[in-house]
């Protein structure tokens, strides 16, 4: 892509609310657009990010046996007053009339669809275990939206649901998507723990959150220093049995919560972290199954509930997450596999001759060699491109300026921050070698 004809408006200026580093700085590099409270569209290059997220996922849940389908954002209410949950979600749940005086809603999660999309379809426990997901737009009406797309009233969401003929096979469908699920976020280049949580107004047990480790993370979770152990906070004291007027928001220390600090799995020391939850795993039992009457035979030809585990994963709140994670004070740092270009090609003097052509002739270069390329071909000053090229996160850009005289182009590493001159002759190996 030229940056002469790409749509990134820049700004200096962030959102008057914006406190977050991911909401400030997708903001100003021209990644999102807020419409309303917790509404956002999604520009260029977030679009290109989310799309690159959703491909490793893609590839994740295909080496685990998962099928993608799609199922519809309004959802009949006669499909939530079958699974009692229409009153119990409260008025999270977005509510609506069509013409003929039919009620709606707005998902903002789909078991009751996803349920209803296989009974009657799934007849044999021959056809068992299924797995079937989506990524969707989901809309929670939020009582207070807040901090960008960390927690907005509308988001993209990866979910799935497992079925399966017995509790044994939940439990290696479920081993198996939390490994899927780490590997998802190790390859988005994030530092995360597993930890033990609470399955809230979905249900179920066994419930397990994919925490991204960030000082701006709503969630306080308690984790080992030797083992992969860890605990959303919540969940941790109430295994320990305290009283019911403990304050957990006063939390500072893990003494505090049961006079030492040993992990409950090994010998190593627990520790108080902020994590940010952007996947969510759990087994669902036959909870939806029993409610919607969605039912199998067995070997011996008896109707029974399928059992179920559920698996979300929050696809814009990772575009979110990678940022609370990964940036300076001069803007984003995305990592190779979000990057929505991995290189940036900047001509610091769009008048020189020598500088375009080379420029021209390494990013068509690239582009043959499929590499996410962007060439800042832009009249403006050099000091003006190379901050816009910060704010926007480039893992790499090639500066081609007054050096090129000499032989010479630099390769700015956007995490390092570190320059490093590059003969011309070897700028393409360079780049290949790095991407």
């Amino acid at each position: 892509m030229r940056r002469s004809k790409a749509f990134i408006p820049t700004s200096k200026e962030a959102p008057s609310d914006a406190v977050l580093a991911s909401h400030i700085f997708l903001s100003r590099a021209g990644f999102i657009s807020q419409v309303a409270s917790g509404l956002y569209s999604y520009m260029p290059l977030a679009k290109k990010v989310i799309r690159k997220i959703e491909n490793v996922i893609h590839e994740e849940m295909g080496n685990v046996g998962a099928q993608e389908v799609e199922l519809s954002f309004v959802a009949p209410s006669d499909l939530w007053i079958e699974s009692g949950r229409i009153d119990k979600f409260g008025k999270e749940l977005l509510r609506f009339y069509d013409r003929k005086e039919k009620l709606f809603v707005l998902g903002p999660t789909h078991e009751e669809m996803m349920v209803d999309l296989v009974r009657n379809r799934v007849t044999s426990y021959k056809n068992l275990p299924l797995n079937l997901y989506q990524i969707k737009t989901k809309f929670r009406d939020e009582v207070r939206p807040r901090f960008g797309l960390m927690r907005g009233r509308e988001f993209i969401m990866k979910d799935g649901y497992s079925f399966h003929s017995s509790v044994e096979d939940l439990d290696r469908e479920f081993d198996a998507l939390e490994v899927a699920y780490k590997k998802i976020i190790k390859r988005l280049g994030l530092d995360f723990r597993v930890v033990e949580a609470d399955s809230g107004a979905i249900g179920g047990t066994g419930s397990k959150e994919l925490m991204v480790l960030a000082d701006s993370g709503e969630d306080t979770i308690a984790v080992c220093s030797k083992c992969e152990y860890g605990a959303n906070v919540e969940v941790f004291l109430d295994t320990q049995n305290l009283d019911e007027d403990f304050d957990a928001s006063t939390i500072t220390d893990i003494k505090q919560i049961k006079g030492d600090n040993c992990c409950p799995h090994c010998d190593g020391e627990l520790s108080l972290t902020k994590g940010i939850e952007v996947g969510h795993i759990f087994k669902l039992g036959t909870t939806y199954s029993e409610a919607l009457k969605a039912e199998y035979l067995d070997e011996n030809g008896k109707s029974q509930p399928f059992i179920m585990g559920t698996y979300g994963m929050g696809v814009s709140r990772l575009v979110a997450a990678v940022i609370e994670q990964h940036h300076d004070e001069n803007g984003c740092i995305w990592t190779k596999e979000t990057a929505p270009y991995t290189v940036n090609i900047m001509i610091s003097n769009i008048k020189d001759e020598s500088q375009n052509t080379l420029g021209e002739e390494l990013y068509l270069k690239l582009l043959c060699e499929n590499v996410e390329v962007m060439l800042d071909d832009r009249k403006d000053r050099f000091g003006f491109k190379m901050k816009d090229a910060e704010l926007i996160g480039f893992p790499y850009t090639v500066i081609i300026g007054k050096e090129l005289a000499n032989g010479l182009v630099q390769i700015y590493n956007r995490s390092t921050k570190e320059k490093t001159p590059v003969a011309v002759g070897d700028i393409y190996a360079k780049i290949m070698e790095l991407v």
